[in-house]
């Protein structure tokens, strides 16, 4: 794909077309554009995606569109991919990156890395759903109890919880097994980084400082 659009003559620096794609560029503070738009080069780039809903976190979507098809064609065509999933339903923050050490780090479940939710529920809230999430449920297929951090109820039929395993649809399964269903997720938080105002559909690069706040060791070009 990269190939292709340098060849279209779809690639520029200081306005003149480079459509060789043998041709060696020092990658230094290089800016170009491709199609008209200005981009800076960056040997990795690491994204911070609002999904909405109706989105698959895959590069081989199979019932709903791709993740990707919310990026620009320059990032979607990179390999950035999302460091774990959101189900098609689910919406929040999902990170995105091309380097393959910061989505290891992201996803590895030796990491433990928190990630925040608000799930909207079907039944109202009581204390003992909560208490029991913060103490532990056993899931089916588990072999202990898996409980939930910073477990508080925003409003009548929603609770918002902090988890650092990762198993698969474990906030919908947890809130289950505490007698409840979720009717809707949000991811709010992934280790120290909030979501923060992006609206659904939008992305942004996260800042060097931003990746402290993450489990991962900053490479020096990123910084």
């Amino acid at each position: 794909m990269c190939r292709k659009l340098i060849q279209s003559g779809a690639f520029a620096i200081d306005g003149i077309v480079h459509d060789n794609f043998r041709e060696s560029v020092d990658p230094k503070g290089l800016q170009f554009t491709l199609d008209g738009e200005s981009w800076d080069y960056r040997e990795h780039v690491y994204i911070l995606l609002n999904k909405p809903e109706g989105f698959e976190c895959s590069t081989s979507p199979t019932h709903h569109e791709g993740v990707h098809s919310l990026l620009p064609l320059p990032l979607a065509v990179r390999g950035v991919q999302p460091a774990g999933r959101l189900d098609q339903d689910t919406t929040g923050m999902l990170l995105l990156s091309d380097d393959g050490p910061f989505l290891h780090a992201m996803m590895s479940p030796r990491r433990h890395v928190p990630k925040r939710y608000v799930a909207t529920t079907k039944h109202p809230v009581t204390q003992e759903m909560l208490q029991a999430l913060r103490e532990g449920v056993l899931l089916r297929d588990e072999t202990e109890p898996l409980a939930a951090t910073d477990v508080m109820s925003p409003s009548t039929h929603e609770i918002a919880l902090t988890i650092t395993q990762g198993k698969y649809h474990q906030v919908k399964r947890m809130v289950a097994a505490a007698g409840n269903r979720v009717e809707g997720l949000v991811r709010t938080a992934i280790g120290g980084l909030p979501m923060g105002n992006l609206e659904l559909g939008e992305w942004r690069y996260l800042a060097p400082d931003e990746l402290l706040s993450l489990p991962y060791e900053i490479p020096l070009s990123a910084k």
